[in-house]
């Protein structure tokens, strides 16, 4: 049997012939989308393929948005290229959004076989030739992860036309790196075979992204080959200032025991290199832990923030801040809320917590709307149309939320946007009585900014790609005419 069924509050609830599930959809397709002084200037489906990092590069008289891929889907997966007319792994896609308003498919990049977490080539960053020390001035370069199973590195300078560089190979997972162009330094997200933990840090030398030198491995005390014991909870992702700020800032647990550690860069580059006990806690400078409930996906650092409320007082008029982004995983709230907290690491032994934010449930009723409801990432783009202003923050079925955070100790929501779901997003299930329950809902999954001040957003349920601006008062949070 299958057919629609009607109930209050919105809801539809469809039942699949022969498959025995149950799907809820509180959202409609052809139904606008929900905004507050944000609106929609452009989409791409993104072939339906789940997204996650989304890296915008001005490149030459074009801008380029390169999208980073989950795996397949268990009913879906390797959906069909259009371009080619042959279903591909889940990759990388690259899109002309020089237009914003009409974004141009270029190329899909396959990535490694597998579903979910299992496959795809979920992380992506971009450096031009020129910017490296050694690299080859008429090269872009993409740094990608390839599944679990290796990072590569592309040259794009004809983004429809990627050729491949190298490979680093040989691992059990990978992430969310980070990539400096001025020197070189990436700070790759890697599960070496012989650590005791998924995920940790490889750091390498990409100077020459022709011959990468690895430098060293670093994670926890306790993850390293050769110790026991408990293992410490593992790596999600680094972001570092460069030699000018000197600090690495690592988020760990994702979404349970998590913290921030500091790391002094110059520390971890030229320290002993073993990964022995008490070299790896050489490099760190602090830790501050977060609560059992919650973990630490993104870890942004704006230092030097000048706070109007302490603009009087002798001392203490600016603040070194983190901004933290926890990752919700469980599907229609089964899990401690995940949320954004700012820290203030001004005296770097002594990071303490001074606020946070999230999205008021009762809003949008968003426990009942299916699929994940909670922050996962911000912008990590550090350009000056936005930074130490304004933070764009995913919140899954919330979609997109935009937050004043000229002043850190109070910040502010001044606007959102959550996409209309279309014939492609994908089903969120839970178990009831042994059943799979299912709702069809947004789930915005990552976010980033370019420096013309467009908002890209994706979504983890296959419903593609939306480009955003700022309106009404917002604009003026950004100082944006």
């Amino acid at each position: 049997m299958s057919g629609r069924f009607k109930f209050a509050a919105g809801f539809s609830i469809y039942l699949l012939a022969g498959s025995g599930i149950a799907c809820a959809q509180p959202q409609v397709i052809g139904a606008p989308p929900e905004a507050l002084n944000m609106k929609l200037v452009g989409t791409s489906d993104l072939q339906a393929r789940s997204a996650y990092q989304p890296t915008i590069h001005h490149q030459g008289d074009r801008w380029i948005a390169y999208i980073g891929h989950h795996g397949g889907s268990d009913d879906i997966p390797a959906p069909v290229n259009p371009q080619t007319g042959k279903a591909e792994p889940n990759g990388t896609s690259i899109l002309d959004v020089t237009d914003p308003s009409q974004p141009k498919y270029l190329r899909h990049l396959p990535g490694q076989e597998g579903k979910y977490e299992a496959g795809g080539a979920q992380m992506v960053r971009i450096c031009d030739g020129k910017a490296l020390p050694k690299g080859d001035r008429n090269a872009v370069y993409m740094l990608r992860t390839f599944g679990g199973e290796a990072h590569e590195i592309w040259n794009v300078a004809d983004p429809a036309n990627p050729v491949l560089v190298t490979r680093i190979a040989g691992l059990k997972d990978t992430h969310k790196n980070w990539w400096e162009c001025d020197t070189g330094i990436a700070f790759l997200v890697s599960g070496a075979p012989d650590w005791r933990t998924r995920r940790m840090t490889q750091v390498y030398d990409l100077s020459d992204p022709a011959h990468p030198q690895k430098i060293r491995d670093f994670g926890l005390p306790g993850q390293e080959p050769g110790s026991t014991g408990a293992v410490p909870t593992e790596l999600h992702g680094p972001i570092s200032t460069g030699p000018s700020g000197n600090r690495v800032y690592f988020g760990y647990g994702t979404n349970k025991g998590g913290f921030l550690q500091i790391v002094d860069r110059e520390k971890l580059l030229n320290g002993p290199r073993e990964p022995t006990a008490d070299n790896l806690r050489i490099p760190e400078i602090a830790r501050l832990a977060m609560s059992a409930f919650n973990g630490a996906h993104t870890t942004f650092p704006m230092p030097g923030m000048p706070i109007a409320e302490f603009a009087r007082d002798k001392d203490g008029k600016t603040r070194d801040i983190v901004m933290i982004v926890d990752e919700a995983i469980l599907n229609e709230c089964n899990e401690p809320r995940q949320m954004v907290w700012f820290a203030d690491v001004t005296v770097e032994n002594r990071p303490m917590m001074i606020s946070s934010y999230t999205v008021p449930e009762a809003s949008g009723a968003f426990c009942e709307r299916g699929g994940r409801f909670g922050a996962h990432s911000s912008n990590e783009s550090m350009a000056p149309v936005y930074y130490k202003k304004m933070a764009f923050i995913s919140f899954f079925n919330a979609g997109v939320r935009a937050l004043d955070t000229r002043d850190p100790y109070h910040p502010t929501e001044v606007g959102y946007f959550i996409p209309a779901i279309t014939a492609a997003t994908d089903k969120r299930c839970v178990k009831i009585d042994g059943k799979d329950r299912c709702k069809v809902a947004i789930q915005t999954n990552n976010v980033e900014t370019d420096e013309r001040g467009y908002i890209y957003i994706v979504d983890r349920a296959n419903t593609g790609l939306h480009i955003l601006e700022l309106t009404g008062p917002a604009r003026a949070v950004a100082g944006i005419q």
